[in-house]
């Protein structure tokens, strides 16, 4: 048996017990995907990654991804609760106030957005390590395309809502059906009908669906958002940061050019928070996180 570093960190909170949980194994050589596969079903959460060496010289490192179910070439809440992880436990040194982390949808640059008073370019220092405001990441260049209105009409029978405008799919290594629904009331509301959700989800080769509505609270969030990937076994993800850069993709295609906060997770009990920024060149997603857990898994 051998013994690996590992970390429990929520993301998109500041605060224990809320945002996101990911599980983070940070000394993963050796393990196969089957290996990786059994612990993330293990762990049962909507993510497990798995640090490894990189291959491409221009990375700091190399991550898998798994939900309980599948490989995933991407996520946004596991890249940055593990770039997160790694940071603290001064696995990885900045370069440039960056990361760049490696996965199957390429390579993702990861900006550092230190607390104030700190820098971007520390000398990590055990055993707390730095402190951290935020992390930004770089969506991959997402890929939108219509459904037709048969799609459209399975859609709003699973969701049990209407949506406001012609929903969209949109394609960031994760695949998500994006909806915009009437107002964060809606969206709160949903009560959808999870195996509908995933028999559509398989029909239109899609990770899930996700929606959201605007806020009735513009000062506090201006949307609320909500995740879910029944096909992949996650019912309801918490607070998910690819959703998230969809939906961002969604609205700068319908030419709703800002920088807005998100909020996320109320249904499910762990309120979280995502920033997003968005222009013609990109889209990043930005958030802070929490190491609740830090010890060794067997292996």
């Amino acid at each position: 048996m051998t013994s690996r570093p590992f970390m429990q960190v929520d993301v998109f909170t500041d605060r224990p017990y809320l945002g996101n949980p990911v599980a983070v194994v940070l000394g993963a050589g050796g393990l196969d995907a089957k290996a990786m596969q059994a612990i993330a079903r293990w762990t049962n959460l909507s993510e497990t990654t798995f640090v490894l060496a990189p291959d491409d010289p221009r990375a700091d490192y190399r991550l898998r991804i798994f939900t309980p179910g599948a490989e995933l070439p991407f996520a946004g809440h596991p890249t940055i609760g593990s770039a997160w992880a790694l940071l603290q436990s001064g696995r990885v040194r900045p370069r440039d106030g960056q990361l760049v982390q490696q996965c199957e949808a390429g390579l993702v640059p990861i900006a550092i957005e230190p607390a104030k008073g700190e820098t971007a370019t520390w000398e990590p220092t055990a055993p707390a390590g730095p402190a951290l405001r935020r992390l930004w990441l770089r969506m991959p260049q997402p890929r939108l395309r219509a459904i037709d209105p048969s799609a459209r009409a399975s859609l709003e029978r699973a969701l049990g809502a209407a949506a406001v405008a012609e929903p969209r799919v949109v394609d960031v290594g994760p695949v998500w059906l994006i909806a915009e629904l009437a107002s964060d009331e809606a969206v709160l509301s949903l009560r959808p009908d999870v195996d509908a959700v995933a028999r559509l989800s398989r029909e239109l080769g899609l990770g899930g669906v996700t929606v959201f509505g605007e806020s009735l609270r513009p000062d506090v969030a201006a949307y609320e958002v909500r995740s879910f990937a029944p096909a992949h076994g996650i019912v309801e993800d918490p607070v998910c940061g690819s959703g998230n850069g969809c939906v961002a993709a969604y609205l700068r295609e319908r030419g709703v050019p800002r920088a807005y906060r998100a909020r996320q997770g109320r249904a499910v009990g762990r309120d979280g928070w995502v920033d997003v920024r968005y222009d013609a060149d990109g889209i990043e997603i930005g958030g802070a996180a929490v190491v609740c857990i830090s010890g060794e898994l067997v292996s």
